[in-house]
Order: structure tokens, then sequence, then C-alpha cells
């Protein structure tokens, strides 16, 4: 049996699958060649994907010759027979299995964005991979998912070879192999198409994944909410800003992002964020402040200039205010660090335009006496563990003269990396934003 690539791959076993449907499943792909197989079946399917992740452990010298694997939620996995063949010692793996550790929690954070850890508690997961050789990885993975304790735990791959396949079985309640020889030596060879997947192919898979997922929700309830996403160029002077504008039907605000020092549209926390504003029905533009070559150029002048980046985001804002799509939205600010600062003088110098600010994580003090001209209702959103940064907030509210509140989030520090963490202070955004912009009366237009 050959596969013409992955996505093949996935539309043959998502039909193997079908049976699964009606369970509401949530589909776990292997990073990075198992996440476009487990795409295709979570579309067929209608059913969350997300990731999990795993390392193999190399044998010393021979890093290739897996003798074992790590997985989130410190499952490990390890062939003592091929350690003592290669001659492991017990420190060369725990040094190894440390390694290997740090590098799966970098992916967890580079992979899921501040999402948090899957419900897995008593539902169908679906384990998926593009392909089964010696079985350490998926091994390790499945002790993992096991001790959430899943109400079944199915294993689904187009080829792995026979006796691996085999050994899987006992360890979950179904196992879906589409091609299963008895000799496999390699797994491209049963692709005409096994080309590498990167991490921007799996990032914009799982985001794809996520926006498709929330429509078909809403659908089921009635609800449509579809939404168009392009990217657009903003003039702001002898520059041109790059941003993404994403509308959903029938949104009647956009919120403006204005990121931190350092960072930039693709931050992962802001994408995040303007997600969950998007299923709430709003309207997001995340823009660079900052052009490449000045990005580039890493001054810290410009990227703590708040009058600089206050004044081009409310350049943002016109462009925003004459485009026939955006035309006559209710229109926010949201602000991380340095870009809290922005959005609070942006929104002081333009009291009639913007109606509500949150700021995550800012730096609301850099505003300085803008604070006291701020007209529109403003949420400020500090982790409970940044202490320093609390303690700003808690200063800048006092000069806020309308509406204005401080949510802390607990057990957050300043990025706001901690589990649920992140979807916390979304939750509260969507709220507010909701609150002060979705339910006022249609703006009229000039």
């Amino acid at each position: 049996m050959m596969f013409q690539d992955r996505v093949d791959a996935g539309r043959r076993l998502a039909a193997a699958l079908s049976r699964y449907g009606g369970e509401d499943p949530l589909v776990l792909g292997l990073p990075r060649g198992g996440v476009p197989v487990a795409f295709e079946i979570a579309r067929a399917l209608r059913a969350p994907l997300d990731v999990w992740i795993v390392r193999k452990i190399g044998a010393p010298n021979q890093p290739e010759l897996g003798m074992g694997a790590v997985s989130e939620g410190g499952a490990l996995f390890l062939d003592r027979k091929i350690a003592e063949a290669v001659g492991a010692t017990e420190a060369e793996i725990a040094r190894i299995v440390k390694r290997e550790t740090a590098e799966v929690e970098s992916r967890v954070l580079r992979f899921r964005q501040g999402r948090p850890v899957p419900q897995v508690r008593g539902r169908t997961v679906i384990l998926v991979d593009d392909g089964i050789a010696t079985g350490g990885t998926v091994r390790a993975a499945l002790l993992a998912v096991r001790r959430l304790a899943p109400r079944r735990l199915v294993l689904a791959v187009p080829v792995g070879a026979l006796r691996t396949v085999e050994s899987l079985r006992p360890e979950v309640d179904d196992l879906v192999c589409l091609h299963a020889p008895a000799d496999l030596q390699a797994i491209g060879a049963f692709y005409l198409d096994f080309r590498q997947t990167d991490d921007r192919d799996v990032l914009e898979l799982l985001g794809r994944a996520r926006r498709e997922h929330s429509e078909a929700a809403l659908e089921k309830e009635g609800i449509v909410m579809a939404a168009q996403e392009w990217p657009v160029h903003i003039t702001a002077g002898e520059q041109t800003l790059e941003g993404t504008l994403t509308l959903p039907r029938d949104a009647r605000a956009i919120v403006l992002f204005a990121h931190g020092s350092g960072s930039s549209r693709h931050s992962p926390r802001n994408r995040y964020v303007a997600e969950a504003l998007n299923r709430a029905g709003l309207g997001t533009l995340l823009f660079d402040l900052l052009t490449p070559e000045e990005d580039a150029a890493g001054s810290a002048h410009q990227r703590f200039d708040i009058a600089l980046l206050a004044g081009r985001l409310l350049r943002a804002t016109e462009w925003v205010s004459s485009r026939p799509e955006t035309q006559g939205l209710h229109i926010g600010y949201f602000g991380a660090s340095t870009g809290a600062a922005a959005a609070l003088v942006a929104a002081a110098d333009w009291p009639d335009v913007v109606e509500a600010v949150v700021s995550r994580g800012g730096r609301p003090d850099l505003a300085e006496d803008a604070l006291e001209r701020v007209k529109a209702p403003t949420l400020l959103i500090v982790g409970g563990e940044d202490h320093d940064v609390l303690a700003l907030n808690r200063s800048a509210r006092r000069r806020i003269r309308v509406e204005s509140e401080i949510a802390v989030v607990p057990g957050a520090t300043h990025l706001f990396e901690e589990p649920g963490t992140l979807e916390n202070a979304a939750a509260l955004a969507a709220g507010w934003f909701k609150r002060h912009l979705a339910a006022a009366p249609a703006r009229a237009i000039a």
C-alpha cells in the first residue's frame, strides 16, 4: 500500500475511524509528521486537534538509534536491551533524558502557545503518527496519555512495522493501522511525497483546526460565525506596517493589538488572545508597530518610544476607520508590556474613537500623564506572581479617572506561561470587550 502524502494517509485513516465520530473524540498528533495526518482525521470527525510532544532518546554517539523516548507529562520509556547493546551508562542515559525533557518542555511552549493541556479524562482520545518503526516515541506518548484517564485510547497510523504494531495492541483500546508489513525498513518508503514537516506547518495546521472546530461548534447551535482573515499593509509616514486582519461574520467591533517590546504580530500569546476574541465575534487587527528593519536593529530607544508606538497605533486606527469592511465598527485596544502604555496614550488622544482598553502584563505606568486623560473603560490583567508589574499596575490604576479594574490571574508570571493562565487572561479580555464594545449600539458611519 502506498500513500500519496500525509494528507492522503490522513483521509484514508479518517474513513477507518469513522465509527468514533459520534463520541466527540480528541485527536492528538505527534509533531511534526503526525500532525498533517491528524489534521485530516480531526476535520473528518469534526473533532478538536492538539499535539502531544514526545522526544526520542538517542543512543550515545548514535543519536539516530532510539533507546526509548520521553513524553510531556513525564512518561519515560527506555528499551534496556538496546541501551545495554550500545553500552550506554546510567549517567549517559540520565544526561540524554534531561536534555530531551528540556526539549519537550520547549516544544510544548512552541506548539501549544500557552494553551492548557487538552482535557483528556473521560474522553475518547485518538493518538496519531505518520508511521511506526520501533515504536519508542509512540509508547512513551501512550503511557503519558493513559495516566490522564481517557475513556478510550485509540492509536491510529497509516503504516507500521508488524511486530511493533502487535506489541502495542495491549497498550490501547483500539489500534488502527492501514498497512503493517513484516519487513518495514523506512516509513518514507510508503509515501510518494514524504517531505519534511516544519514547525510553521504544525502551527498553521493547529490554527486552522481550532478555527474550523470553533465554527463547526457554533454551526451546531445554529450560529454562523465564519471569519475572514487576510494580510494588510498600513502606511505610517514613510514606513509600511504589516498586519493580519480577521473579521468574523457580523462583527460589530474590532480590537487592535499593540504588542510589547521585541514582539510582533506573530506573538503566539497575542495570537491566542486574538483567536479567543474572534470566537467571541470580535474582529482583530494584529500588526507590527515597528518595521522588520527597525526591529532587526534592536533599538531599545524605538521599542520603548511610547509616543512613536502610540502614533503608529493611531495611524492603524485611522486605517481601520476608513476601510469599507471595518468602517463603523466599535474600536478597542489590547496592549501587552510596553504596548499597553502605547494603547493608553493613543486612547487618551482619541477619546471619542477608542471605547475600551485591555492590558495584559502591561506597563501602564509608562503612559505617564496620559493616564488621567483616558476616557475608555480599562481592564488591567496582571499575573499574581508578577509582583513588580502588579505594583506598577495598581499605582497606575489610581490615576485612571474612568471605569477601570485590575484582574489578577493566580499563579501567572509576567509571560502567562503557566498552564491555564493565558486562557484565563483571554477569557477576561473577551468578556471586557464584549461588555464595552459588542453590546454597544452600532456606530454611525461618518
